[in-house]
């Protein structure tokens, strides 16, 4: 010990360890200027706001690129224009790179590159989720081939890591180019309205090839993005907000795929009844009514977080507690296009269902579908193989799988919503449930065709013929009966059900046949 104290003691190392934290300090401060205008934050600042303070560990602060020509090697900043590394959200570890846009516009080279895929292996080793905060002008165009090789890098491990551990993308600037493929590989897609955009080609390219006008919001904003082509799964409006709404999708997410998600603490008594529920869903399926209001009573404090909320919006996914545990939602929308799925409702669902099943969430789905959209625009658009995605992914999914039928359940879309038929472990119906075929007025037209036609008052003839078809085949016992339904309970005591139904499912495992993977309908 006393070597080292001698050591220590030797003027030169304290020159040393002073120019260490000179460099650091420069590292840290980065170039002066624009370090945030208006709502744009800093890189750091944004790792601040993501992670719990004093946690996070930086990894290649010192790190600086090797490149020369076109003035290059006269601008070697430390970080190269991308702070790595990692820390905890809630004291649980999470990995995180952060562009900044600050060194060459955020800009990715080799070394830019070469840090973020050393960030993303230890998180794949470490078994942790990966966040990244993207704000970055696309490859760095001096360093040529390199930098495209590095996106390649980055979009490799993406591919590695799906399923296995949470990724999530956070655009906080523009992200164009190569650049928007790596958050369309990861599981979920934040972006702040005003200031994120996303576009493969920007405003120039697409005005010289096709002659549109359009700004780079209108091309790839995030409204654009979160309403019409769903590449974002959440859009807010300040980076503040967005970044808080991170750490919260975080808490509702496990580690890994070998984790469950938290528990997290109960306030909400797990029998309590919402006799609400009784008069919330109509009766008579032609009206429209709120589901989210109905995922409100049935969930923990009432508090859910939807999943593209803005896209697709006849079909509800959400991630939500039922007593402390945390379940995946799938549910009609009546209010929108009354329920029916429809393309893009089939791959919102079919999307939410994979991931869910990846990270060992469990299933409620909620159903009230008259069934599948009509129309040429659906038929050539491809609506059987999109609903077929929804199909698969349901069929493929081992995780617990309970299915609620609140009121119409039509025909192949009734299947499609994690039927019983189709793998669902336990399914329940509201005494208000429809389950057929088609509805009854267009079963009686087909059915009794001829008698229709042939008697002498048809619309007399049609109501008595829908009455009875209804009264064969669409009481709410039918398919109890028959066992297509497990029970046919109280909607002001479907909390208890539930989560009673998820309690007894808690250590369900099932085994998918042995495969290097399936081939889903694409």
């Amino acid at each position: 010990m006393s070597g080292v104290d001698e050591v220590s003691n030797v003027p030169g190392s304290r020159v040393a360890v002073a120019e260490l934290m000179e460099v650091r300090a420069e590292a840290v401060a980065g170039p002066s200027g624009g370090a945030g205008a208006g709502r744009r934050l800093s890189a750091r600042e944004r790792v601040g706001l993501l992670l719990d303070e004093g946690s996070f560990v930086e990894v290649g602060l010192l790190r600086r690129h090797r490149a020369s020509g076109f003035g290059l090697e006269a601008r070697r900043p430390y970080t190269d224009g991308v702070v790595t590394g990692w820390g905890t959200v809630e004291g649980r570890q999470v990995f995180v790179y952060a562009h900044d846009f600050r060194v060459f516009g955020g800009a990715l080279g080799e070394a830019h590159a070469e840090k973020i895929h050393k960030v993303m292996d230890m998180a794949l080793a470490a078994g942790a989720p990966l966040v990244s905060l993207n704000d970055g002008a696309g490859a760095r165009i001096q360093e040529g081939v390199v930098a495209l090789a590095g996106y390649g890098g980055i979009f490799r491990r993406n591919v590695r890591a799906s399923g296995v551990i949470p990724q999530i993308s956070v655009v906080l600037g523009p992200c164009a180019g190569g650049a928007a493929y790596s958050p369309a590989l990861t599981d979920f897609v934040f972006m702040v309205r005003g200031t994120s955009q996303m576009f493969l080609t920007g405003p120039d390219v697409v005005r010289t090839v096709t002659g549109e006008e359009v700004t780079r919001d209108g091309l790839g904003g995030a409204d654009v993005h979160a309403e019409a082509s769903g590449v974002c799964h959440f859009a807010y409006d300040d980076e503040e907000t967005c970044i808080a709404e991170v750490r919260y999708l975080l808490s509702l997410l496990p580690q890994n795929n070998r984790e469950c998600a938290r528990r997290g603490p109960v306030t909400d008594p797990p029998g309590r009844r919402s006799e609400a529920l009784v008069d919330l869903v109509p009766a008579d399926g032609s009206q429209p009514y709120d589901m989210t209001e109905v995922i409100g009573h049935l969930v923990d404090d009432g508090e859910f977080l939807e999943v593209h909320e803005s896209w697709a919006r006849n079909l509800v996914c959400a991630l939500a507690r039922l007593d402390g545990e945390v379940v995946g939602i799938v549910a009609s929308q009546p209010r929108v296009l009354a329920g029916v799925l429809d393309i893009e409702a089939s791959e919102k669902g079919a999307r939410f269902v994979q991931m869910c099943d990846a990270f060992n969430i469990p299933l409620v789905t909620l159903v009230d579908v008259p069934g599948f959209l009509p129309g040429v625009d659906q038929e050539h658009g491809g609506v059987i193989r999109h609903g077929a995605k929804l199909l698969y992914a349901y069929c493929n999914a081992t995780v617990p799988r309970i299915s609620l039928i609140l009121r119409k359940a039509y025909g192949g879309a009734y299947i499609v919503m994690d039927s019983q038929s189709i793998g669902a472990d336990v399914t329940y119906a509201w005494p208000t449930n429809e389950i057929a075929v088609m509805g009854a007025e267009g079963a009686a037209n087909v059915i009794f065709r001829r008698q229709i036609a042939e008697a002498d008052e048809p619309e007399a003839m049609r109501e008595r013929m829908v009455k009875e078809y209804r009264a064969e085949l669409m009481h709410p016992y039918y398919a109890a009966e028959r066992g297509l339904v497990d029970d046919v309970i109280d909607p002001a005591g479907t909390r208890e059900t539930l989560i009673r139904a998820l309690a007894m499912l808690r250590t369900k495992h099932a085994d998918l046949p042995s495969r290097k993977h399936g081939n889903p309908p694409q």
